[in-house]
């Protein structure tokens, strides 16, 4: 399924946490966008593969998008191997994104910097014709390299290269990372409250989080943004569009 946009995470959650507010606001100017999750997140504190799959598929229709899919890469050994790549450049083939987002350039977890490199690689190979790859009705897929790969920012402040204006989605962006309840619903009396305690799974990090998407956004005179690194820098066609 054609979309313009794939955001690529490698774990559960690390989409809707970091530029599903994007993918809001580029859905309501009509583009359409899939979601790709290299790893299940099977070695987080809390939950399981399995709890976490299920939640990111309900996010995923809280967000609305086209699909969603699972690599089942492993998480926390994830690596620039031949086989996790042609699974990468499969994907990216299948759907023949006009944009990739990937995960932080660096940050506090190393897979998330680890697979922003990997996902930059997979886009520039999946450009090659000479690597073959092939669906799952068993077709050669054509050759397809993303116009723009852009690596949005995660735990650890990064200064950005731009930030999107998110302020008319974040309630929605909210309501899908509440979705991941294993995750970040230690302070609710439930199912995962008596899981351990992590540096995300408190109310104080949903704050931290609402307070990051507000100082990205002041600068550039939005009420809430999100913000991204590039490798590439952008051309500009036309300075009035700015900002």
């Amino acid at each position: 399924m054609k979309v313009n946009i794939l955001a690529i995470g490698v774990h559960p959650d690390d989409v809707e946490l970091s530029c599903s507010g994007t993918l809001l606001h580029h859905a309501a100017l009509g583009h359409t966008f899939g979601l790709l999750d290299l790893t299940r997140g099977e070695l987080g504190s809390r939950g399981n593969a399995e709890i976490r799959t299920r939640e990111a598929y309900a996010a995923a229709k809280k967000l609305g998008a086209k699909f969603r899919e699972n690599l089942d890469l492993p998480d926390g050994f994830i690596t620039s191997d031949k086989k996790t790549l042609l699974k990468i450049i499969s994907a990216i083939r299948d759907c023949q994104p006009d944009v990739v987002l990937a995960n932080a350039l660096s940050d506090r977890h190393p897979d998330h910097g680890r697979s922003a490199s990997i996902i930059a690689e997979a886009c520039y190979l999946s450009g090659l014709q000479k690597i073959e790859t092939y669906n799952l009705e068993g077709e050669e897929q054509e050759k397809w390299r993303p116009r723009a790969v852009y690596h949005y920012i995660q735990d650890r402040n990064r200064q950005p290269d731009f930030v999107v204006d998110i302020g008319p989605y974040v309630q929605q962006k909210f309501e899908a990372i509440a979705c991941y309840t294993s995750q970040f619903n230690d302070h609710v009396p439930g199912e995962y409250s008596t899981e351990a305690a992590t540096p995300i799974s408190g109310k104080d990090f949903m704050d931290f989080l609402a307070a990051k998407n507000r100082y990205f956004g002041r600068e550039a005179g939005y009420e809430f943004a999100e913000a991204f690194n590039v490798s590439r820098y952008p051309g500009v066609r036309d300075l009035m569009t700015l900002d």
